[in-house]
């Protein structure tokens, strides 16, 4: 009974592991679940978490600050006053304080309002950061993806050539044996066949290595395999100007320009003036006194007088810093634009080159047929058949590359106006 129940379970997870490597997989489910699963993008998620606490800090400026304070003190002689000839303590030698205060910043002529801008600004400059490693990421699963079924048309092309060149091997060594051909025919064909059978063999590794990579970048086991559904690409379209400039990596230099202007006048406020207002309670045991609780309210002005130029220096930082966020701005700007144009331009060449080479296919498969009926009919050279086997393995996988180039190229064109 025992090794039945072990044999049933064996036979179920044998079945849930085909069903598993039969899954079908689309583009859309792999991006969706890079989108959910892939590590590096769960990582940039927190860097946005973090940066939209500084909005928190930013404006807490914009509420009073309450402290409070207190302890008890043990004095070796406590303090005392002395009046004509006749001294008296005023305080205890051992007491307990208390104390408590609000301060409340009334005008500081846009310090906090600039900090507060610049967070908000820095918050939404990291959202776009991980919106623009999101699309880093996709182009990745995108490449990967098609990688895999490209790999896939190659290995079934190596496995037709490893077929055609073992019947090509046996067909010389029937005709060695009956001394129609030498044997120079036979090992010409042993050496192609061997060539084959290592191209075959690079062809399956990288095939593994890109569901390794696919299955990395989506988040799912090392050991998920399943069939993946192709698509064709789509015609290459010109975009406007504009449409580049809602790029998560544009938009995100554009945040921190902002930032970096609200910083510049952040620091411009350090050389004015901050009016305040101060509200307190303190409490001094003391028996010596009328009045232990002293309350009072302060409306208040600092300025600073000097700082060893500091204040200065972080201005003109701030100010160079601005400078330096326009400058990136401009580069951003220029390399989306070329980016774009040269995705589009590899995209509308990639689907030139399909029309082309499914005719080289045709050309090359017909060329194959003729040299093996000449080499049947002792009119052709072993050289010949094997050179037109070589040819149309090439041909099919110029064909396969621009198909899946184009692809890439498509989805190329996506990511550099931020759409993938």
């Amino acid at each position: 009974m025992k090794m039945i129940t072990v044999t049933a379970a064996a036979l179920l997870l044998a079945a849930l592991t085909t069903s598993a490597a039969a899954e079908n997989l689309t583009l859309g489910e792999c991006l969706k679940s890079a989108a959910r699963n892939n590590q590096a993008l769960k990582t940039a998620s927190l860097e946005s978490r973090v940066a939209a606490q500084n909005e928190r800090i930013a404006a807490s400026g914009y509420l009073p600050r309450v402290d409070a304070s207190g302890g008890y003190t043990a004095q070796l002689d406590a303090q005392g006053m002395s009046v004509g000839g006749f001294s008296a303590p005023t305080q205890q030698a051992d007491y307990g304080f208390f104390s408590l205060s609000v301060e409340q910043s009334l005008y500081d002529f846009g310090r906090t309002a600039s900090r507060l801008e610049q967070a908000r600004a820095v918050s939404e400059a990291t959202r776009q950061g991980y919106r623009s490693q999101e699309q880093e990421v996709f182009l990745q699963v995108v490449q990967a993806f098609y990688g895999i079924l490209e790999n896939e048309k190659f290995l079934a092309a190596a496995d037709e050539e490893v077929h055609q060149m073992e019947g090509h091997l046996k067909d010389a060594t029937s005709k060695y044996s009956q001394g129609v051909v030498t044997r120079n025919d036979v090992l010409q064909a042993e050496v192609k066949l061997a060539n084959s059978k290592q191209r075959r063999l690079d062809i399956a590794r990288r095939l593994e290595n890109g569901w390794l990579l696919l299955n990395h970048l989506t988040g799912r086991q090392d050991s998920g395999r399943g069939t993946l559904e192709d698509q064709p690409p789509a015609q290459a379209v010109p975009a406007a100007k504009d449409e580049l400039a809602v790029r998560p990596d544009v938009l995100a230099a554009r945040l921190e320009l902002t930032a970096a202007s609200a910083a510049v006048n952040e620091q411009a406020s350090g050389l004015r003036p901050e009016f305040y207002l101060h509200v307190g309670a303190d409490y001094t045991q003391n028996r010596y006194l009328k009045e232990p609780v002293i309350m009072a309210a302060t409306v208040g002005v600092r300025f600073n007088l000097f700082d060893g130029f500091a204040t200065s220096a972080r201005l003109r930082q701030a100010v160079e810093s601005r400078s330096r966020g326009e400058e990136r701005l401009r580069q951003v700007e220029q390399e989306a634009q070329l980016e774009y144009q040269t995705a589009h331009n590899d995209l509308k060449v990639a689907l030139e080159r399909i029309g082309t080479c499914e005719k080289a296919v045709g050309q090359a498969e017909e060329n194959l047929r003729l040299n093996r009926g000449r080499y049947e009919e002792q009119m052709g050279t072993s050289t010949d058949v094997i050179d037109a086997q070589t040819l149309l393995t090439q041909a099919r996988s110029d064909f396969f590359q621009a198909s899946f180039d184009a692809r890439v190229a498509q989805a190329r064109v996506q990511k550099a106006l931020g759409v993938l």
